[in-house]
């Protein structure tokens, strides 16, 4: 069993423990009316990562802690700059499994080991508001830190923190700091106690280099290209152990950044060398793939669920939320086992490992060096060119499964022109701003269409297992039809829509 919270809090150098007058100075401030004192606890936490420090290089902590009122395991993973995720488990000799699983994007299968032993005397008090609500919890350390094994040089320090109350929002966060400034009290030098004590006892001093790692040349193409991917790669996989408890969507934001990814990859292929970004493409493909059935259901579900709901009772025959319901357990149980096979499995770990590889080594092509403003420039017409020439042609066919599959293939080189502008926009600006607006809307209006087909072909399924079932279909085939006038009017609309957004031109958009 897990449980989890938001945490959101600061962390400060430790006022004089001869000076208390300052506390005295945070009633009336933020709300705050009094401060409680709620004495003194004694904590000893093991904190866990891999030899090279993986989970401390992504801003993740786990630990092991007894002493206070939380006792127990917990993994910390980072929201904001403010605040973080704690998932907790119970006390357990080893490293519990869910959280092991829950930190496998970051560990990519290496092997979690002791690092540092952080022991805490702790000073708490409450911050309280009217009527005794508890606004936030500031607590005065007296921390010792060593590394494990102890080889390295103890260390000691004091620092404060200070934590909201859940239902605290950081405005009060603001005002306290306000107040502390005024009275000298700074900002902590570091995030974390875990990275004051693996930088002060030298654990983070042996941490493994890559003397391999490539320097990006400053204001060039590579450097805005490199960032790009750098920032969706580190996207994926903090979205993996959302993906793994079944938060909200969290597989669509998991699908789409495999998809930027890919799009970017290719796209910018004059930056990046494709003998090495191709087959991690061919592998974020495979994982979209996988992550797309649970993520289709989902989208499914909810499109023929509204359906339903407008239609006119007198219209709805037989058991038809019944008949829809078993449809989608049976599916999205299966979609779901899908999901959690593939981001168990050796394939998935050894694409984090290609990605981790990109990050630290991205594969430069001898022009990423140059200037980025023609370099972007000339992916993104390219992008262009493709999806201008893939919706001409879906536009020329007749109406059916040819057009249906053209049209597709255009939605996709929408997508592909969209994420080419995402990159491009530190150095080409509002243009690249406007024309990934324009072309989201062409996007848009495929979308709906592509959603059209696929919920068509989800319906005459169910309708067919509920003529076998000997269950009225008419509502069913009422169904099939709406989405089918759907389809129509999203073609009929396409070819405006698309003139809306090429009217001007690709290089009149790059040029305002």
């Amino acid at each position: 069993m897990t449980a989890s919270k938001r945490e959101t809090e600061r962390k400060y150098e430790a006022p004089s423990a001869d000076d208390t007058t300052w506390l005295l100075d945070l009633a009336g401030v933020g709300g705050i009316e009094s401060v409680v004192d709620q004495g003194t606890q004694d904590l000893d936490a093991v904190y866990y990562d891999t030899d090279d420090l993986r989970l401390a290089g992504t801003a993740a902590v786990l630990r092991r802690r007894t002493g206070g009122t939380d006792a127990g395991w917990h993994l910390k993973l980072p929201l904001s700059r403010d605040s973080r995720e704690e998932v907790q488990a119970p006390l357990s000799e080893t490293v519990p499994e869910i959280l092991r699983e829950l930190a496998l994007s970051r560990t990519r299968g290496a092997n979690l080991r002791p690092v540092v032993q952080i022991a805490s005397t702790r000073d708490v008090k409450q911050l309280v508001g009217s009527g005794g609500t508890v606004l936030a919890e500031l607590s005065i350390d007296s921390v010792r830190a060593e590394s494990l094994p102890a080889t390295g040089t103890p260390a000691s320090w004091s620092e404060m923190e200070i934590e909201l109350s859940p239902d605290s929002g950081p405005a009060l966060l603001d005002a306290v700091d306000k107040r502390l400034g005024e009275r000298g009290i700074g900002r902590a030098h570091s995030s974390s106690k875990l990275a004051r004590a693996l930088e002060e006892t030298r654990v983070a001093a042996s941490r493994v280099v890559d003397e391999r790692a490539v320097a990006l040349a400053p204001g060039s193409a590579e450097e805005e290209v490199v960032r790009y991917v750098n920032k969706r790669i580190h996207a994926l996989v903090n979205l993996d152990p959302a993906v793994r408890r079944d938060l909200p969507d969290a597989v669509h934001k998991m699908r789409t950044t495999c998809r930027r990814l890919r799009g970017v990859l290719r796209s910018y292929r004059s930056v990046l060398d494709r003998e090495a970004t191709d087959p991690v493409r061919k592998e974020l493909k495979w994982l979209s793939n996988e992550l797309g059935a649970e993520r289709d259901q989902e989208v499914l579900r909810e499109r023929l669920s509204a359906k339903i709901e407008a239609l006119p009772g007198e219209l709805v025959f037989g058991a038809v939320s019944a008949r829809l319901q078993v449809w989608d357990v049976g599916n999205t149980s299966a979609a779901r086992v899908r999901t959690l096979d593939t981001l168990d499995s050796a394939r998935y770990l050894a694409l984090l490992e290609c990605l981790a590889t990109l990050t630290e080594r991205p594969p430069l092509r001898a022009k990423a060096a140059g200037q980025p403003v023609k370099v972007m420039a000339k992916a993104v017409l390219k992008e262009y060119r493709r999806l201008t020439d893939r919706t001409a042609y879906a536009l020329e066919l007749p109406p059916g499964t040819e057009r249906d599959t053209a049209l597709h293939e255009a939605r996709k080189a929408a997508k592909k022109t969209r994420y080419a502008t995402e990159a491009a926009r530190d150095s080409l600006g509002k243009p690249a701003k406007r024309l990934g607006k324009r072309i989201k809307a062409v996007q848009q209006v495929l979308g709906e269409h592509q959603d059209s087909v696929v919920a068509r072909k989800a319906l005459r399924r169910v309708a067919l297992a509920a003529h076998a079932a000997s269950e009225p279909s008419f509502t069913w085939g009422l169904l099939y039809g709406q989405e089918q006038a759907a389809a129509e009017r999203d073609e009929r609309e396409l070819p405006s829509i698309w003139a809306a957004a090429s009217r001007r031109g690709l290089r009149k958009a790059l040029n305002g």
